[in-house]
């Protein structure tokens, strides 16, 4: 069931954070609004991940304001609610590392009801997705996690891939326990659960804290399109269609501020993540240790990375998760 209350919004300062009516118990409260301009409000929702460091980048480099855009800022507990929202008509659009089975399930609830104007592929490479365990774990690999209890983030797109690489790499009655992403160190730390399918910066807080360590990355590329260099195209930046129609000119100039985030990433990273701070669990100087995603724009997508994207949307088609099949091609945003 939707919920139709809208989420905390962000301040200007920084200072302080102010109230809006609230998204659920779910939703979190979010570090920072870009000042109004001209225009609509262009409500975009993103969850703590570091995936989404091209938005958290523009927002506070200024990329938006600088193209006269009012843009504000959505701090959500997991992909799904951002999905929710914008299928509720209380978000805009998404940033990077909203998960895009997530959004392909608003697609089949709502046909043409948002365009992917940028994705963020991961692998063994370029780390997003991984497990972890205690630091002082016997576990050696995911095939140990055999009958253990392992936790993955909330949402059916996290649930569903915890469960096909598990059982891809053998580790057959195996239990999958969705669990907000802040608390999957803490939780196997304490040894509530042996595991966790998580995303960064989960691995590198862990790591750092001396209370985790990364068993595997890449996991989703392995085990689920099979190859470990196979680009996952996890998660999705994106525009309503009604937002685009609506206001075709201001959609434009996002996309050009948003693509300034991804190059700012390509070009100089270092500058890039600090931008981290006050989107996701990462402070300080911690934000130099956390891996990167890459990035693809609507206009760089090749037919391979349109096979492996499809790919990845058919695991959820053969589950049964989807009711039909999704498209990736029809999802793409074509300017």
């Amino acid at each position: 069931m939707i919920n139709r209350n809208a989420p905390y919004a962000f301040n200007a300062t920084r200072r302080r954070l102010i109230q809006g009516a609230a998204l659920g118990a779910a939703t979190l409260a979010a570090p920072a609004l870009v000042r109004a301009q001209s225009g609509p409000v262009i409500r975009i929702g993103f969850w703590p991940v570091a995936a989404g460091l091209p938005f958290y980048a523009a927002v506070e480099k200024g990329y938006f304001k600088e193209a006269g855009l009012n843009v504000e800022p959505l701090k959500f507990a997991g992909a799904q609610q951002v999905m929710e929202a914008m299928l509720a008509g209380r978000a805009d659009g998404s940033a990077n590392g909203t998960g895009s089975a997530n959004l392909a399930i608003g697609e089949i609830a709502s046909p043409g009801l948002f365009k992917i104007f940028a994705s963020n592929p991961s692998n063994a490479k370029n780390v997003l997705d991984e497990f972890i365990v205690a630091k002082d774990s016997p576990i050696k690999s995911i095939a140990d996690l055999k009958g253990k209890k392992v936790g993955s983030g909330p949402g059916i797109q996290n649930a569903t891939l915890a469960k096909a690489v598990l059982e891809r790499a053998g580790a057959t009655g195996a239990t999958v326990v969705e669990l907000a992403i802040s608390q999957h160190v803490a939780a196997v730390a304490a040894g509530q659960l042996d595991a966790c399918y998580t995303l960064e910066p989960t691995g590198t807080v862990g790591r750092l804290n001396g209370t985790t360590r990364v068993l595997e990355t890449g996991v989703i590329a392995k085990y689920v399109l099979g190859d470990p260099m196979a680009p996952w195209f996890g998660g999705s930046a994106s525009l309503t269609t009604a937002f685009l129609k609506k206001h075709p000119e201001e959609s434009k100039k996002f996309i050009a501020a948003y693509a300034r985030g991804i190059e700012l990433i390509r070009t100089k990273p270092a500058e890039a993540r600090p931008f981290m701070k006050g989107y996701t669990a990462i402070e300080g100087p911690m934000t130099e240790e956390v891996p990167l995603a890459a990035y693809t724009l609507y206009n760089e997508f090749t037919p391979s990375d349109i096979q492996y994207f499809q790919k990845f949307f058919d695991l959820f088609t053969d589950k049964g998760i989807f009711a039909q099949k999704v498209d990736v091609s029809a999802m793409l945003y074509k300017g």
